[in-house]
């Protein structure tokens, strides 16, 4: 059997063949089932996100597993021909499977590189997955095995800690500030984009008590409401500063709203307690004095760029350490999978040879009537110990190489020296590879399935 990996993201796809293909939650369930019900495929995951569609699943063949997965994501109840779809998609299988699957559960794919949304979204799909039992050994322990290498990403990286977006910066200076943002209050002076996203952070953050000013006082009233804030006559706003640990500035003015005498006032009135200023207007908005004052910290849109650009250095090199994270971890989950290969070959190996064994010994002692009890066993003893010093050294070199470079060679040259049949994977469900089963209904073991009527994949072309 075989891991693959088939689909399409934000790297591949634009947003008009992304919405088309993505699967809503209240259709997931159908969704693995339909997956599940085609020839060849043991069993499937399915993550649906805003920026990609992917799917990972256990198939007995990997030309006719993507070719099989490809028919399932074009379905015409997804909206989308194989023609349309084709140039969009990705395929992997083995290491470089597993490897995508551990890059993107550790946000190292993501289009922000250490973004947190995407574990959560992994979980949720691995969850609906057990749920709907499409699941088996196998992903059960490549699923959990790829939470568990972001987890250790996140843990032993800074890859998560630096902003890398200007509203998200501004966040990070103000904590840097003032430590704890827990009880401190935010005013906004106008309502652009930026400011509102910033805002969000903040309240994320911790801050309590938003304080919203526009010159439209219907939309300060709302934006407040929204944020379960204080809406500010525009009028008003300077004086109002004073109460303000944070300003945040985002307005259309050509011109500057906030002097250096404005902020000298506001600190006066604080008792010189510190004054966050933050400045995203272009053309700026505060006067640039404003650094001169005391207790006063002004930072531009151009400060938080440079910050950004900053982190988001900072992230690669901290993203290069996670993906030598991830190549460790293929390793573990590489040497797991190969040691489901070696075992039902080494059982197959001794049914195999037992049943040699026992078919020559009972054609030997049928022409040997005349031989007493005794003589009888010493025969088979013999037999048995012919055999097993024969097949010895082929037993214990399967167990030794089995997590070497080169273990599934050595499996696939036993397997063919004594003829035992098929070598394409492990077989978890104990039943020839050959036959068409679905998903598997198991979450720690493994079941079969009832027997579907397969659907006949088309080949994709080889990439």
């Amino acid at each position: 059997m075989h891991i693959v990996v088939v689909g399409l993201s934000h790297k591949t796809a634009p947003v008009e063949i992304r919405e088309k293909l993505a699967i809503p939650e209240s259709r997931m369930g159908e969704a693995l089932g339909r997956l599940c019900s085609y020839q060849g495929v043991r069993e499937g995951v399915l993550l649906s996100t805003c920026n990609r569609v992917e799917v990972y699943a256990v198939v007995d063949e990997i030309e006719s597993g993507y070719g099989r997965i490809q028919d399932f994501l074009a379905d015409a109840h997804l909206s989308l021909s194989s023609e349309q779809l084709t140039p969009h998609l990705y395929w992997h299988e083995g290491d470089r499977a597993l490897g995508h699957l551990f890059r993107v559960a550790s946000s190292l794919d993501s289009m922000i590189i250490g973004e947190s949304q995407i574990l959560g979204q992994i979980k949720e799909a691995f969850e609906v997955a057990l749920t709907n039992k499409s699941t088996g050994i196998i992903l059960n322990k490549v699923m959990k095995k790829a939470i568990s290498v972001a987890k250790r990403v996140r843990t032993e990286t800074k890859i998560s800690e630096m902003a890398v977006s200007v509203s998200y910066a501004a966040v990070e200076l103000a904590k840097k500030i003032f430590s704890d943002l827990t009880e401190k209050t935010v005013l906004l002076v106008g309502a652009g984009e930026m400011a509102k996203l910033a805002a969000r952070h903040f309240i994320a953050s911790g801050v309590r008590h938003v304080r919203v000013t526009t010159r439209s006082p219907q939309h300060a009233v709302e934006l407040a409401n929204r944020f379960g804030g204080t809406a500010v006559p525009f009028e008003e706003f300077r004086e109002d500063m004073a109460t303000a640990d944070i300003v945040l500035v985002s307005t259309g003015a050509a011109h500057y709203l906030v002097s250096e005498d404005d902020v000298q006032h506001s600190v006066k009135q604080r008792m010189n307690r510190p004054m966050f200023l933050i400045d995203i207007s272009v053309p700026r908005n505060i006067d640039p004095a404003v650094r001169h004052v005391d207790n006063a910290f002004l930072f531009d849109i151009d400060d938080l760029k440079t910050r950004v650009e900053r982190n988001r250095g900072e992230r690669l090199n901290e993203a290069e350490k996670a993906e030598r994270m991830v190549m460790d971890e293929v390793g573990v989950v590489r040497q797991w999978l190969q040691s489901l290969e070696v075992t039902p070959t080494i059982v197959a190996l001794r049914a195999r040879i037992d049943e040699i064994k026992r078919s020559e010994i009972d054609k030997t002692l049928g022409r040997l009537a005349h031989l007493s009890s005794t003589e009888r066993e010493l025969v088979e003893a013999m037999a048995s110990s012919i055999v097993n010093k024969l097949i010895h050294n082929t037993m214990v070199t399967l167990k030794a190489e089995v997590n070497s470079s080169e273990g599934a060679a050595f499996v696939e040259a036993a397997r063919r020296f004594f003829g035992l049949g098929d070598s394409s994977g492990p077989n978890v469900n104990g039943s020839s590879s050959s036959e068409s089963k679905t998903c598997h209904p198991s979450h720690d073991g493994i079941q079969d399935a009832e027997e579907v009527t397969p659907r006949t994949g088309s080949e994709i072309p080889r990439h």
